[in-house]
């Protein structure tokens, strides 16, 4: 008589756990985009958009530098022990962004908040590939961005919830709740090392690890690679729009007060971008195992999306249509976001996708900078909306060039 095999429920533990990482990165970090009006009283510097759209830009400048080497960082050691660190780190900078009295104060602690924050995404979704193999990987990527889309949305209560208390309070009490989730996972949270110990790749053992120059040479030798960072930055700039900007649109087109814009903006966006995943990371896993091109077509199908999304957003006056294409726009990026990792697994070996993401973090956030300071500016001079279309030009060519160029000849490269 065959013994039954016996489930692996771990994996998916493990796509929990992250789950709730991933919401309080993007949850803190998000927040300040709808606090504006309320911070504005006691530190007059945020009265003009444009030091606002500094204050938010430092952040994802900081962050861009530190995501290659967080990544490096992340392919070099324990996993589990950045990803904790990580955590503890930013809820403590949340924390103290209550205590802060001046802008100098808050321009230190958004720029701390991105070296911390940086450490997290390389190293969750890294850990994340190697629980899930193809054909439950972007399902499991998936499952991990809903958390972030969630941090996004709750983020947009962060003017209801100061102007109901105080500013000031709302970064307390989500930086103790961080604080405390960090203990959580040092009980609960293993690394892939701990749990495979008959493991026989040369990952998993204690095999000597090659160089770092090594590895940024593989990469940067790699032609496919250099298209997929392309790719991954331009949908970066309409993605960053969106989380810093977007609940300003709605303020402005729709004549709402912040803590009414922000909470419709976010939440909408969540809760397409949850219906994305899931139907990009279902779809990709499906498709990819009867065509290795299958993932990136799911890619291209969502970004696609964003386009007339991009264009609606811009030019539409009425709540029905700016709701409908923020619902578009969520959708479509999450069946994008659903599948950048698993489609680098098709070109980058699993020794050097943390340094890879990272890199390609890098790119997106850097793009997101750029962006984000523009878009302080535009808003000033009335111009936010104009600027959203125009980016629906750009992620098109990338769309484009992803499609003629990126050919996989494996589910999951590992030499």
């Amino acid at each position: 008589m065959i013994a039954p095999v016996k489930k692996n429920y771990y994996p998916w533990v493990v796509v929990g756990l992250l789950w709730f990482v991933a919401l309080l990165n993007y949850l803190d970090r998000q927040m300040l985009s709808t606090m504006r009006d309320s911070m504005q009283h006691d530190i007059k510097e945020l009265q003009r958009a444009e030091n606002f759209g500094i204050l938010m830009a430092v952040f994802l400048w900081i962050y861009g530098f530190m995501s290659p080497v967080s990544g490096i960082i992340a392919d070099k050691l324990n996993k589990k022990w950045l990803i904790v660190g990580s955590l503890f780190v930013w809820s403590g900078v949340t924390y103290l962004m209550g205590h802060a009295t001046t802008f100098q104060q808050l321009y230190f602690l958004r720029a701390t908040m991105g070296v911390s924050e940086a450490l997290y995404i390389p190293a969750g979704l890294a850990l994340i590939t190697e629980y899930h193999e193809s054909k439950t990987r972007s399902l499991a990527i998936g499952i991990h961005m809903t958390g972030l889309y969630m941090g996004q949305a709750l983020g947009g209560f962060g003017a209801t919830v100061a102007r109901s208390f105080s500013w000031q309070q709302t970064f307390h009490w989500f930086g103790v709740i961080g604080i405390i989730y960090a203990m959580v996972l040092l009980i609960f949270l293993k690394s892939k090392r701990q749990v495979s110990k008959a493991a026989t790749t040369p990952l998993l053992r204690n095999e000597k690890r090659p160089s770092v120059f090594k590895g940024l040479g593989i990469l940067f030798t790699n032609i496919a690679f250099w298209v997929i960072l392309f790719y991954f930055a331009i949908p970066s700039l309409p993605g960053w729009a969106a989380k810093n900007w977007l609940p300003t649109l709605f303020a402005h087109t729709l004549h709402l007060d912040m803590d009414k814009a922000g909470p419709l903006a976010t939440i909408t966006t969540a809760i397409a971008s949850f219906i994305g995943v899931l139907i990009g990371g279902t779809c990709s896993d499906k498709w990819v195992q009867k065509n290795l091109k299958g993932r990136i077509y799911t890619s291209a199908a969502g970004l696609s999306l964003t386009i007339p999304a991009l264009l609606l957003l811009g030019f539409s006056s009425s709540l029905f249509s700016i709701l409908a294409a923020t619902f578009l726009f969520g959708m479509g990026f999450g069946m994008f976001d659903a599948n950048n990792m698993p489609i680098l697994c098709q070109f980058v070996s699993v020794k050097y996708r943390a340094t890879a993401y990272g890199l390609m973090n890098m790119t997106g956030v850097f793009a997101g900078a750029f962006v984000t300071d523009l878009l302080g500016k535009a808003t000033d001079a009335g111009n936010l909306g104009k600027d959203f279309a125009l980016m629906s030009i750009i992620v098109f060519v990338a769309v484009l060039l992803q499609l003629v160029v990126l050919k996989p000849k494996t589910n999951n490269f590992s030499d």
